[in-house]
């Protein structure tokens, strides 16, 4: 029998795919624009170049592990539960398998982009070091410690998913592990330290963190008495956590694969929740009768009351951690960065959030089969479509109110403030006008294609990821290299453009992106919904290119799934 199968065959199968080739060159492309953006940032304030060298390095190196930590989240979280769920995973240990095999050849197929990205950027990270001021010794151990963080984050992400069956809860799961390991442990660590109870900070719960290492891996601390001997325990630690997690996934992958029947005490606790999720008989039976009248799909996708509580308790959370900020530190921390810093996070949260939730009951209901039995009844497919928008008007509409009052504050706090000139005044209210009218434009594309993303994406996390990429990063990303052409442009010593063309152009590739792609996808929900909603029994298939020289009739492009058999 062939050594490790499923790795060898997952290997075939990821050579044949496009993005195995395309990850990583956006990888190298990506690094390469965001290095040239800070070095030519940096030469304008001239600089030495050694100085230069160390803040590119700094910057680079952060971003790669920062990649890495999180890679797992993405790439490895769902792999094993995504099969659970379509009812594939039992049947590989029909065979002579082993757990570790199924377990490393999902790593490998799931792990591949990313330790592709990774190889092709830690090469990048080296021209820093042909500028002076970096050290061979930093460069080998910032690549080590980007390396050794990926590791450990793709089998963190296996280890979860050989325990969940839902890919959200195995994602947040692994999210949470990952920021508790890296900066939570640490934080805990240095308080106790601050308030005395230890007398100094416990390595032990320093050493797993990624950051740890990272601090460790640079010259200053590095050559210092104990720094040396802590890097190495550091990166040992987080090694061997990932080769735990992946010995904990190869044990637990072919007992975790059926449905087991709950306890009395899983059973209680599962009926509380459904009772604080959606209430008791009576209260389901009101309210399902009071949505009904307004529409049935609002039922359909609003039917768990706990919904909006989510959002409120997050801005909840939010909010004390402000007041906390500002009971510290007064007067120190209104400051216009810590404005914007607040701004920017609670927009990213409700259009991360509502990108998640615009199409996932469509998205289910097609994965399930249930889209089908839908469409057979009387319901309209503008009654879906508004039903989907009512159930996150009900979810997001009192939280983003809130938002957009909290940046009006932030708006006008520091308009009072006597060292504000008058073109910072102007160009202040100009930015938060802007970004307040661009953060609605962007919820109202991120409903229009998240719903045709959910019904044309392979699964839900596929379509979440989807219309994140349209919305928000592409623009993103398009603004970003303007910037970098403008840097270029600066190199002539010529003066750069003002405020107002790079608001301009924000703004404008923002709602130029919102315009094109919502428009699109409302024209094709309104048309071919039904025609999308029956695309997932349909498979194509690549054949060479027909030879009338070689006879016969022409290939079948796409055939539908079991007609071959």
């Amino acid at each position: 029998m062939t050594f490790l199968p499923i790795v060898a065959r997952e290997l075939r199968v990821a050579s044949r795919r496009r993005s195995t080739y395309w990850v990583r060159t956006g990888a190298a492309v990506a690094v390469i624009a965001l290095g040239t953006f800070f070095f030519l940032m940096m030469q304008r304030e001239q600089r030495p170049p050694n100085e230069i060298a160390k803040v590119l390095f700094g910057i680079l190196t952060g971003s790669a592990v920062l990649y890495s930590l999180f890679s797992g989240v993405g790439s490895t979280a769902d792999c094993l539960s995504e099969e659970k769920r379509e009812g594939t995973f039992g049947l590989l240990f029909l065979t002579d398998l082993k757990g570790y095999d199924v377990v490393l050849g999902k790593l490998a197929a799931s792990s591949l982009n990313g330790i592709y990205s990774m190889i092709a950027v830690v090469p990048m990270l080296a021209v820093p070091l042909l500028m002076g001021g970096v050290t061979p010794g930093e460069f080998g151990r910032m690549a080590l410690v980007a390396v050794n963080t990926l590791f450990f984050s793709l089998a963190l992400g296996i280890f979860v998913s050989a325990m969940s069956r839902s890919a959200r809860k195995a994602m947040a799961i692994t999210f949470v592990v990952l920021v508790a390991i890296t900066a939570a442990l640490p934080l805990y660590a240095l308080w106790r330290g601050y308030i005395g109870t230890a007398k100094q900070v416990e390595p032990l719960l320093l050493r797993p963190s990624a950051g740890r290492a990272y601090f460790l891996a640079w010259d200053v601390i590095y050559k210092t008495k104990s720094g040396q001997n802590e890097f190495w325990r550091s990166l040992a630690t987080t090694h061997a956590l990932g080769w735990l997690c992946l010995c904990l996934a190869s044990f637990t992958a072919p007992r975790t694969w059926q449905d087991k029947p709950a306890g009395d005490q899983r059973l209680h606790w599962r009926e509380r929740w459904r009772f604080w999720s959606y209430g008791d008989l009576a209260e389901r039976s009101a309210f399902r009768r009071r949505l009904l009248k307004v529409n049935p799909f609002f039922w359909l996708a609003a039917r768990a009351r706990l919904k909006p509580a989510y959002v409120w308790a997050v801005l909840g959370l939010t909010a004390s951690a402000w007041a906390w900020g500002l009971a510290k530190l007064h007067r120190e921390w209104l400051d216009l960065s810590m404005y914007v810093a607040t701004g920017w996070a609670l927009g990213l949260l409700l259009k991360a959030w509502l990108a998640s939730e615009a199409g996932r009951q469509l998205a289910e209901d097609r994965k399930q089969g249930a889209l089908e039995l839908l469409l057979s009844t009387p319901l309209t497919i503008q009654q879906i479509l508004r039903g989907q928008l009512l159930a996150l008007r009900r979810q997001f509409l009192g939280p983003l109110l809130v938002t957009l009052v909290v940046g009006f504050v932030f708006l006008l706090a520091p308009l009072h403030d006597p060292e504000m000139d008058d073109d910072g005044r102007a160009a202040w209210v100009s930015f938060w006008s802007c970004g307040m009218a661009l953060l609605l434009a962007d919820l109202v594309a991120l409903y229009w294609v998240g719903m045709w993303q959910a019904l044309t994406a392979r699964n839900p996390v596929r379509a979440v990821a989807g219309n994140l990429l349209r919305i928000m990063v592409l623009p993103t990303v398009a603004f970003a290299l303007l910037c970098l052409v403008c840097a270029l442009w600066s190199i002539r010593g010529e003066d750069g453009p003002g405020w107002k063309f790079f608001l301009g152009w924000w703004v404008g590739l923002g709602v130029a992106t919102d315009i094109f792609f919502s428009l699109a996808a409302r024209k094709k929900l309104l048309t071919q919904f039904r025609a999308a909603a029956t695309q997932r029994y349909t498979r194509r298939v690549r054949v060479p290119k027909y030879s009338m020289a070689g006879g016969g009739l022409p290939p079948i492009i796409a055939v539908q799934k079991g007609s071959c058999e």
